[in-house]
Parts: C-alpha cells; sequence; structure tokens
C-alpha cells in the first residue's frame, strides 16, 4: 500500500524529467518568445508592410495548433522523447532557414510551417503531459506548474540576450545563434524517461472498458465542458500573441525605444515564473475553472488600466509584472482540467485538442494585430478585442468542471 509520504514525493526519474523538461521549454519558448524583436529589423531590410511579418508568426501558430493533437497522439504512442528530439532538429532547420529568409514566402515556410511543427514537439502540450503523467494524481497540477515556471525562465533571459544579439551581430547572425541553442534541445530529449504513474489496482475500476483513440475522442467531442474549456483557451492564445509580437511596435509606435519593449517582454518572462508555479499549487487545492475564470478577468481589467492611464515607462513595466502573473497561469490549470477529466493515458492528445483553439486565437491575434496597424496606424480594434475576450472567456469558463469522464 502506498503511503502518504510516498504520494507526496516527486520520485528521481520525475525530477530529472522536471530538470530536462524546464530546460527544453526555457529554450523552445525563450527563442520563440524574442520572435517580436525581429519584425522591425526584418522588415525595415527587406522593406515588407507589419502584416507579412505577422501573417508568419500566424502561420505559426495556426500550424502549431493544427497539428499538436497528431504529435500529442504520437507523443502517446511513441514516447515523448522521440518526439521532442526530432522537434529540436525541426526547430533548429527553420531558424537557420529564417535566418537567409529574404522574402515573404520563405519566410512563411521556415518560421510558419517548419518552427510551428517544432514548437508542436518541444512545447507545453508535449512536455506538461509527460511531467502530468509521471505525477501523482495530487501533485499533477503542481508538477506541471514547476515545469511551466521554470520554463518562463528562459523567456525572461532570452529576451535581453535576443536584443543584445541584434544590437550587435544583426538580425540574421542572431538567428544562427538562436538555432545553435536550440539544438540543445536533441540531448535534452533524453531526460524525458520518468515512467507514468500507475494508480493502485484497489483504486481503479476494475469494470472500466479499455478505449481507443477514436473513442476517446468521441467522447470528449461530445462533452460539454471540455468544448468549454477549449474555447476558453483560444481566449488566451489571442491574447499573449498579440502582446508578444505587437507590443514591443506600439511602444515604438509610441515613443519608446526598442528595448523598453524587451524589458516589458522579459518582465513577463520573470513573472510568469512566480504565476504558473502559483497556479499550479493552487490548482490542487482549489477549483481550476474557477481560478481559470479570476485569472481572465482580472487580465481584462489590466488592459483596461494600461490604455486609460498616462503611458510611460513605469505604467508598461507594472503591466508587463501584471501580466506575467498571469500570462500562462492558464497552462497548468488548463492541463490539469483535461487530465481530471480524462486521465493521463490519453492526455498529450487531448491536451492538443483544446491547445489547437489556443492556436486559432493565436493566428488571429498576430495577423490581426498587424492587418489593423497597417490599416489604421494603430491597435485601437485589437485592444478592443482583447478587453471584449477577457470578459468572454470569465463566462465561459462558468460552464467548465472537471469532473470525471472516463477513469484515470
Amino acid at each position: 500500500m502506498e503511503t502518504v509520504q510516498q504520494q507526496y514525493k516527486f520520485s528521481k526519474p520525475l525530477i530529472i524529467m522536471l530538470i530536462g523538461s524546464a530546460f527544453i521549454l526555457a529554450l523552445s519558448l525563450g527563442v520563440r518568445h524574442g520572435f517580436g524583436l525581429y519584425l522591425v529589423p526584418m522588415s525595415h531590410e527587406f522593406g515588407w508592410s507589419h502584416q507579412v511579418f505577422s501573417l508568419a508568426i500566424a502561420i505559426q501558430n495556426l500550424f502549431w495548433g493544427a497539428v499538436q493533437p497528431f504529435t500529442g497522439a504520437l507523443a502517446d504512442k511513441y514516447g515523448s522523447k522521440k518526439v521532442v528530439a526530432v522537434g529540436g532538429v525541426l526547430y533548429t532547420i527553420g531558424l537557420l532557414l529564417m535566418a537567409i529568409s529574404s522574402t515573404a514566402w520563405l519566410l512563411d515556410f521556415s518560421v510558419g510551417i517548419i518552427i510551428g511543427l517544432a514548437l508542436s514537439a518541444t512545447s507545453f502540450s508535449v512536455l506538461l503531459s509527460a511531467v502530468g503523467r509521471a505525477a501523482h494524481p495530487s501533485k499533477r497540477s503542481m508538477a506541471m506548474g514547476i515545469a511551466s515556471a521554470a520554463g518562463s525562465f528562459g523567456q525572461f533571459i532570452m529576451l535581453p540576450t535576443t536584443l543584445l544579439l541584434l544590437q550587435h551581430i544583426g538580425w540574421s547572425a542572431a538567428l544562427v545563434v538562436s538555432a545553435i541553442l536550440v539544438a540543445l534541445i536533441i540531448p535534452l530529449a533524453l531526460t524525458l524517461n520518468a515512467p507514468p504513474y500507475h494508480v493502485p489496482k484497489s483504486l481503479k475500476n476494475a469494470n472500466a472498458p479499455e478505449l481507443s483513440f477514436k473513442q476517446i475522442l468521441n467522447i470528449a467531442a461530445h462533452h460539454k465542458p471540455f468544448l468549454w474549456l477549449a474555447l476558453g483557451f483560444l481566449v488566451c492564445g489571442f491574447q499573449v500573441v498579440f502582446l508578444g509580437i505587437h507590443l514591443p511596435g506600439y511602444l515604438i509606435d509610441h515613443g519608446f525605444d526598442a528595448s523598453t519593449g524587451t524589458i516589458f517582454l522579459a518582465l513577463i518572462g520573470l513573472f510568469n515564473i512566480v504565476g504558473t508555479y502559483s497556479a499550479g499549487w493552487l490548482g490542487d487545492r482549489y477549483s481550476k475553472p474557477h481560478l481559470l475564470m479570476w485569472l481572465y478577468g482580472i487580465r481584462g481589467i489590466a488592459i483596461i488600466a494600461f490604455l486609460l492611464l498616462p503611458l510611460s515607462i513605469w505604467t508598461v513595466y507594472a503591466f508587463g509584472v501584471v501580466m506575467g502573473l498571469l500570462w500562462l497561469s492558464t497552462v497548468p490549470l488548463t492541463n490539469g482540467i483535461v487530465a481530471n477529466m480524462f486521465g493521463v493515458k490519453y492526455l498529450t492528445m487531448l491536451s492538443g485538442v483544446v491547445f489547437f483553439t489556443h492556436q486559432v486565437g493565436s493566428f488571429f491575434g498576430g495577423w490581426l494585430g498587424g492587418l489593423n496597424h497597417d490599416m489604421t496606424g494603430n491597435y485601437n480594434m485589437i485592444w478592443g478585442c482583447a478587453i471584449f475576450l477577457s470578459f468572454f472567456a470569465v463566462a465561459v469558463h462558468y460552464f467548465v468542471n472537471e469532473e470525471a469522464v472516463v477513469d484515470d
């Protein structure tokens, strides 16, 4: 019989997996979050409108989301280690191609398709599902929160590093350096070896049938709380990609230099460490849907306050701190709800399904931001959409619960 002490203790393989996942997420998301810093220098060099770069990022997010369920299914079947290693290879190739992208179609192919596919294998859905599968159910949200928080440190480190590279060696050479760093994901994939946690037989429903991929997808497609959860995650994608890609340009439009936007994004990365860990800790103790309602509501209030207050370096940084606390706090909570609903056997695939809606939102947040700016010279319409969607997400998560649909 498993003791209470054993339930609450992370095994050595799980600790190694947490460390490896943190470094992989730090590299994968740290480089990816720095893409917004390339918008201005690449657009200026090749005479592109903001929409050209924005569309490439939008394609990346849409492609990332569209293939995520399939990448998740492969990880569920063949193991996260192999999928992440292949993702590291693709990510490296994509960055090297981006470094020589002088045309819109090559930018769409490298940043949009190749890196989009790579991110589906080296980001949250695959890695947090692997961590969640190996953790005790009572500590699952916390384990996911730890991996997310540590991975967020990559955004804090990589953003100022990317800015320094851009200033001293130029955007193309900076991408080559990023490719070399991302190649480290390939050997780091070997750390993803922790065995899945097995619920003791005495706690299992002996009569529970084994379900196929098709059956579990059919159940999920007809489970309304799961569909509401997926719809709510769309809002997260819209907001984080709009801010991550366009806020540096928004600040430049208002007379700030590039370093202000970089510090803003770095503050998001730093305080995201606190936010994601806290969300994981709270998710093991309180209702995850209710926590998500609070997170989205506070996001909306923060955006309104940022727009109404006089724009200064201090309001920019304060906004970065607040949004950092709320940035990816949704991820361990959302994945935790999916795990509670359907168990961990198909967690990567089902998290990928939910994540697809996140990336649909990301597509529109990235693309419409650039389109709005090119047509009007400002981002007013997109700011309004971001505020509306915050409160839409609050309403949507009212209909979400985390009751088990199938046995873990």
